[in-house]
């Protein structure tokens, strides 16, 4: 497995596709790692070339307890791979971080997806009653250091959504869910320490003018679906869609919705 060595850590990375094809840089959600993106990597490498990694505290990555930039370390793997702009492809925590490196470095960007996901510096949004209680959950999870079940709860709330259950979905899906999450319960005795984007990306996402892609589950908690509002009313080259019937994951859960309306737009926009 190929790793890259980075200040204060060593970050596992994935590429498909030819070299010579337009990149696409995939950054995956908090509770899930880059095996998120496998349904979609061979629609996407036919003319792409697929970069993908775990970020800290996720997947094979492994990291010391240090302060570190997320936009930094998504650099340093293009970088490392001679890929001098991508489109960049975000699912929630992904996401912000994409929207960040938009902000920050937009001469490395020459598009930017986004799935469940809103720029730093999103004001706090009032939860439902039961998303509180969901929360409740996971606090409790934490302060028993359960970091199993921890992982668990994290998977009910966002890649399930507070108002369905196991019982309503997939199977497979509920696995394959879960699978991603487990992976990351190895990682909770790790500390690192996000450097946040200063100014935060809040008010700079109406600078952004690179063609823009903003998703969101129909199911995602209150916050995600506000955030999705948010970018499609302020990005000034955007298109906006909610995929039925999925919650946090819908690129796992709809795969082939999901490519199909991605790679459409990919060509729309010749990335």
């Amino acid at each position: 497995m190929p790793h890259l060595t980075v200040p204060g850590a060593s970050l596992h990375y994935e590429t498909a596709g030819h070299v010579s094809s337009p990149a696409l840089l995939l950054m995956h959600a908090g509770i899930a790692n880059l095996r998120m993106w496998d349904p979609q990597i061979d629609a996407l490498a036919a003319g792409h070339f697929v970069i993908r990694f775990d970020s800290r505290g996720c997947g094979q990555t492994t990291t010391e307890n240090v302060e570190f930039s997320p936009r930094a370390d998504a650099l340093a793997v293009l970088d490392h791979l001679g890929v001098a702009s991508a489109t960049l492809i975000g699912c929630s925590r992904g996401g912000g971080i994409a929207i960040d490196l938009a902000t920050e470095s937009p001469d490395r960007v020459d598009g930017l997806v986004t799935v469940g996901a809103g720029p730093s510096g999103f004001p706090e949004v009032e939860l439902t009653d039961l998303e509180d209680a969901r929360f409740d959950e996971l606090d409790a999870a934490f302060d028993a250091q359960d970091w199993h079940r921890l992982a668990r709860l994290e998977v009910a709330l966002w890649a399930f959504g507070p108002l369905r259950t196991e019982a309503d979905l997939d199977p497979e899906f509920v696995a394959t869910a879960y699978a991603l999450g487990r992976v990351n319960a190895a990682h909770a005795e790790e500390s690192p320490t996000p450097i946040p984007l200063e100014p935060p990306a809040f008010n700079q996402v109406s600078d952004i003018e690179v063609p823009a892609f903003v998703s969101v589950g129909e199911f995602d908690i209150t916050p995600h679906l506000a955030e999705y509002e948010y970018v499609l009313s302020t990005l000034p080259d955007v298109t906006g869609f909610t995929f039925r019937d999925t919650a946090h994951l819908p690129s796992v859960e709809r795969p082939a919705d999901f490519n199909r309306v991605l790679v459409d737009w990919l060509a729309e926009h010749r990335l």
